[in-house]
């Protein structure tokens, strides 16, 4: 008797336990991406790039200069509002600012296939813009899984990670420890695993206040490397305000002009 009390007591909790495994597995790119803080039209964007019949559009700034610069932005980050510093901080460089699909003006739906696809696209036609010139890379938060896996499949002279993590899953873990994220999780950007084939200079961005990405998971994916990067840290910054603190414009400025 007490065992089947007991049965029927915890049979409604376990049940709602997997109905909301089951809710979070179906709504999870709902959690992951935030396209909807962003939305622009296309009309006040300048640059455009078509794949697979899906629309990029982005803003190109400093065009016409031999060296080439793409930006890979976080969630919920209007690249838009980086055209000013980045045309002050980079004047050599032409700097590439496309929204990720379903941001911004660009067209369809974030997964994590798709926007790597975006990103290698974006790549490629930098490059003939650019030809026989190192293409340098940033990604910051959510980019910098993207920006791991570009420098992983295509050469990056110089890339810059700005509050990167080692997996997105294990950034969902450390959030609802509660929950089997790990094993629910569709979109991994495994920057551990990626960021390994990556051959030229790193520096990472931690900013010391940071509450969205925990700070174990930024160690984790610095000592997985088998060449220790370059790490700047930011103690008075957070995540959302990182490119604000003054040291973050030296720092990647700096490690950009270098030769």
């Amino acid at each position: 008797m007490l065992r089947r009390l007991m049965f029927w007591i915890a049979l409604p909790l376990i049940l709602l336990y997997l109905g909301l495994c089951g809710f979070m597995y179906v709504r999870q790119r709902d959690l992951i991406y935030y396209p909807q803080v962003t939305r622009g039209e296309a009309t006040q964007t300048d640059f455009e790039l078509r794949r697979d019949g899906v629309a990029l559009r982005g803003w190109l700034v400093n065009p016409g200069q031999s060296r080439a610069l793409i930006y890979f932005g976080g969630n919920a980050e209007s690249v838009q509002y980086n055209r000013d510093s980045f045309a002050n901080w980079f004047p050599e460089h032409s700097v590439y600012l496309v929204a990720y699909r379903g941001f911004g003006a660009s067209e369809g739906a974030p997964t994590e296939q798709d926007l790597v696809g975006d990103a290698l696209a974006l790549y490629d036609h930098v490059q003939k813009r650019h030809p026989g010139v190192s293409i340098d890379v940033i990604g910051r938060s959510l980019g910098s899984g993207v920006a791991s896996q570009v420098a992983a499949q295509r050469p990056v002279q110089r890339l810059v990670l700005v509050t990167p993590y080692d997996t997105i899953a294990d950034v969902g873990q450390a959030h609802y420890r509660w929950l089997p994220v790990y094993w629910l999780a569709k979109d991994r950007f495994d920057s551990v695993q990626h960021l390994s084939k990556h051959q030229g200079r790193l520096l990472v961005v931690r900013a010391g206040r940071d509450t969205v990405i925990p700070s174990a998971n930024t160690q984790r994916l610095i000592d997985s490397l088998s060449r220790p990067p370059q790490v700047i840290d930011l103690p008075a910054a957070d995540h959302s305000n990182v490119s604000l603190d003054p040291a973050y414009a030296k720092a990647i400025t700096a490690f950009f002009a270098k030769p």
